[in-house]
């Protein structure tokens, strides 16, 4: 068993003993995690962190069903993905994401003069991901935000592997046609100012 086994088998333990505690420290590990994901999918930063909540409060609630012996990580996006999509199932339109620049850098490294020079970028991204169904936006933001391998990604949604890659191809030539539809538009725009 590796360091990170050891200790995530410790967590995982104390954790099933209702130790806020072990609940902190997975949370102070995984709560980036957790948020990009469930902002990526649902579009909205109030959401999101609300989400971000719920994720944790129902690990310490169900601790007892987590396998110690097994990553919390697959356990956690999946999750995350069942109440995000629960959410969208309530809600008919999604609003922008408001805050994608600070969402994709996680940590705050981006100065404002940098994240300012992307902002058209962000806007444009911003709006391609929301335009896609909730099964393909969860593998886009999966696989390219959280850089999660389609296996993994498989595991966490319980779905096939070729159905993660369909949802995948068919999520990036959705963008890809979004994306080349936007510079058409921007170019006529510009023709005709």
């Amino acid at each position: 068993m590796n360091v990170v086994s050891i200790e995530n088998r410790k967590l995982v333990l104390q954790l099933q003993a209702k130790s806020l505690d072990a609940l902190g420290v997975l949370y102070d590990l995984h709560n980036k995690m957790v948020y990009r994901t469930a902002l990526g999918i649902t579009g909205d930063t109030e959401v999101a962190a609300d989400l971000l909540q719920d994720v944790f409060l129902r690990l310490f609630r169900f601790a007892e069903r987590i396998d110690p012996d097994r990553p919390i990580e697959p356990w956690l996006y999946r999750i995350t993905v069942n109440l995000a999509y629960t959410w969208l199932k309530r809600r008919r339109w999604q609003h922008p994401i408001e805050d994608f620049a600070e969402w994709l850098a996680g940590d705050g490294s981006n100065q404002p003069s940098q994240v300012a020079e992307h902002d058209e970028e962000w806007a444009e991204m911003e709006r391609a991901i929301q335009t896609l169904p909730p099964a393909q936006r969860t593998v886009i933001v999966l696989h390219y935000i959280n850089e999660l391998s389609l296996e993994e990604i498989s595991e966490i949604l319980e779905v096939p592997a070729g159905t993660v890659k369909s949802r995948l191809h068919y999520g990036r030539k959705a963008l890809r046609k979004f994306m080349s539809s936007e510079d058409i538009v921007a170019e006529a725009q510009y023709e005709f100012t």
